[in-house]
């Protein structure tokens, strides 16, 4: 594997060598070149320099043949030595520490070969006890390892025997992360396990771990981009070692799940949402890149917090604000190029509309708080019309909570509704009622409103409860995203289940303790009628000796395959007909034995599966929309999805 720092400097010619002995200057090198850094070292007065490195070893891939120094590096070396002798010169020291020149700043110089010590800690190629007898032997292992040898099955059966010792589930999250020193080994168990582990990566432990992120910070993942870097966002992204990067997830921070501001320490998100990307969609690693752009928080807590990992200062907003994120679209497109899809993650409302309606025209993006929300929603409501009956258009819908989520879901349901029933979009978001923290969206609030919310707008009396909302309007589906538990109260969901039959009601606020309701209550106070799904996961529930199943509504249904449709088609441009395509997808794939366990949604044992169908489906309306730019299309776009997927199995080496 070649360093990444190595392998892009444009000041030092490329230069494979061989593993070998171990040189002075702490790289490996062959007899005659020993030699001759020994004659430049006598030449300066015997002695060793600590601020010069030793010669820089590119490295190369395993198995890959030496190739002799050439005289313009060994001329760049004599200069080097010579140069910096005249700076510092101390007395050698055996046990690799000069005492005498501690304060002087080095050089961090690096190599990396794919072989020995370092092979075992490439995450990328990393095998633990996995690795044959023959690759130890080839790959200069022996002795680094026990001698056991073990296969990637039981690994995964170790470790999923020790993450259920863990009581907490936040030890269980850190256990996780700190299992990706092997990748593959963290994707084997993602993938086989994944029912059990979303909860785990994802919500509901994200969330505690975003807020203790900086207590329980590690190792870094992913780039941090900060004001501090403003004009050097170009340079700080090719920090990043890969160059083949698909997909970006981004987050300024400023509104983490339903926990508020909780700055730099949001990395956790995409850090999760791409592990998903991975697992779930298929897409390789090495083309994920998790980003935090921090300008501060507005979190005293964290401000004070002696642990807090970034910038001490108030959020930046208004003209400084903008400006870094435009340089940092800018450098994105300008390094990755036209294709790379990049994720809005989980920023404030005031910034997510303007950010997705500025940069959907000239970026690939999507914002999964709005649009990947709204398209599993619908897939949901899409998927209890197979129940409840009726078309979408013969339904009506209420909403708490006008946010991001809740107007993204609104505009979605309206856009399907019209392209059933051929009506104009401002005719079918007569069907949909929001309500926020002020009450009912009516014309008489028009002129206080919010920009995003003014399209729900519609004439009635004002009402200021969700109670009396319900009471009065009706709605044949209740969807809660106000980020406030409990706020279905029994007497909502009572009353929704006097006039429905079969009562729609997705409570889908994260984390689970900010859940409208929960899937008991609603299952209770319905008499075992509700039709129910949510945000965060809730065990099964019993009512009336019958077991029920509550559907998650998650975005990770959605997202994984989503992103691979775009990915597969070369798509430059995301189309809200590509959300609608993922939606009736989704639904599709939701079957009537779902159904009589109460679920509206698959499996997510069969997500693989599921996300190779959305991503066909995806990938098909690019085509038709003549939006994708690998040509010609592939004649199944099912099966081609599926042989794009990464797959975790460990390779063997030569």
């Amino acid at each position: 594997m070649i360093s990444a720092r190595t392998a892009a400097s444009p000041a030092s010619p490329a230069s494979p060598w061989k593993r070998g002995g171990r040189s002075e200057g702490g790289g490996s090198s062959c007899d005659g070149c020993r030699t001759y850094r020994n004659t430049l070292r006598r030449s300066v007065a015997a002695v060793k320099v600590r601020a010069v490195p030793p010669r820089r070893v590119e490295a190369v891939t395993m198995g890959s043949a030496a190739e002799t120094e050439t005289e313009k590096e060994k001329e760049q070396e004599q200069e080097q030595v010579e140069a910096a002798a005249a700076v510092v010169v101390v007395d050698e020291d055996h046990y690799g520490e000069d005492r005498a020149a501690e304060e002087v700043p080095i050089m961090p110089w690096a190599f990396s070969v794919a072989s020995g010590y370092t092979l075992l800690r490439d995450p990328h190629h990393n095998k633990g006890l996995a690795f044959t007898e023959k690759e130890r032997d080839a790959h200069h292992l022996r002795g680094l390892l026990p001698p056991a040898v073990v296969s990637q099955e039981l690994q995964v059966k170790k470790i999923m025997h020790n993450l259920r010792q863990y009581q907490v589930p936040l030890q269980r999250y850190m256990a996780m992360m700190d299992l990706q020193r092997n990748e593959r080994l963290f994707y084997k168990l993602l993938i086989d396990n994944v029912e059990e582990l979303l909860p785990v990566v994802y919500t509901p432990t994200v969330g505690e771990a975003c807020q203790k992120y900086g207590s329980i910070f590690r190792q870094p993942q992913g780039l941090y981009v900060s004001l501090r870097d403003k004009g050097k966002v170009l340079e700080v992204l090719r920090n990043w070692p890969h160059r083949n990067v698909e997909v970006i997830c981004v987050t300024d921070g400023e509104r983490i799940l339903g926990l508020g501001d909780l700055g730099s320490q949001g990395m956790g998100i995409p850090v999760g949402k791409l592990a998903l990307y991975t697992a779930l969609g298929g897409v390789c690693p090495s083309a994920c890149l998790p980003i935090t752009i921090d300008v501060g928080t507005n979190n005293e807590k964290l401000l004070n917090d002696e642990f807090y990992i970034g910038l001490r200062q108030k959020r930046a907003t208004g003209e400084e604000y903008h400006e870094l994120i435009e340089e940092f679209m800018a450098a994105v497109k300008q390094i990755y190029g036209e294709k790379v899809l990049i994720q809005f993650e989980d920023f404030a409302n005031h910034n997510a509309f303007d950010l997705l309606s500025k940069y959907r025209k000239s970026h690939l993006v999507f914002n999964d708080d709005i649009q990947g929300t709204a398209s599993v929603v619908l897939a949901g409501v899409l998927a209890a019309l197979n129940v409840v009956g009726g078309t979408l258009a013969e339904h009506t819908y209420l909403f708490l909570g006008a946010g991001e989520a809740g107007t993204g879901i609104a505009e979605l349901i309206a856009l399907e509704i019209s392209k059933q029933t051929k009506a104009p979009i401002e005719e079918c978001r007569k069907k949909v009622w929001l309500v926020d923290s002020k009450g009912l969206i009516v014309d008489s609030r028009k002129n206080s409103l919010q920009s995003f919310k003014k399209p729900w707008v519609h004439e009635h009396e004002p009402l200021t409860t969700l109670y009396d909302a319900v009471q009065s309007i009706k709605p044949t589906v209740l969807i809660g995203t106000s980020g406030v538990g409990r706020t279905f109260t029994r007497e909502v969901v009572e009353a929704m289940a006097s006039f429905n039959e079969r009562p729609i009601i997705f409570s889908l606020s994260n984390p689970t303790s900010h859940s409208e309701c929960t899937a008991e209550e609603a299952y209770n106070w319905t008499q075992g009628r509700a039709i129910f799904a949510s945000g965060s996961p809730f065990d099964p529930v019993e009512y009336d000796g019958k077991i029920f199943v509550p559907g998650q509504a998650n975005n990770a249904y959605i997202f994984p395959g989503f992103g691979l449709g775009l990915v597969i088609s070369g798509a430059i441009r995301v189309h809200e007909d590509m959300l609608l395509a993922a939606s009736e997808a989704l639904a599709a794939q939701s079957m009537q034995e779902n159904f009589d366990k109460g679920s509206i949604f698959p499996p997510f044992t069969n997500i693989r599966k599921i996300s190779a169908h959305i991503a066909a489906a995806v990938a098909a309306k690019a085509y038709e929309l003549g939006l994708a730019t690998r040509l010609p299309p592939p004649r199944d776009l099912v099966k081609y999805a599926e042989s794009c997927m990464y797959t975790p199995v460990y390779r063997n080496y030569r």
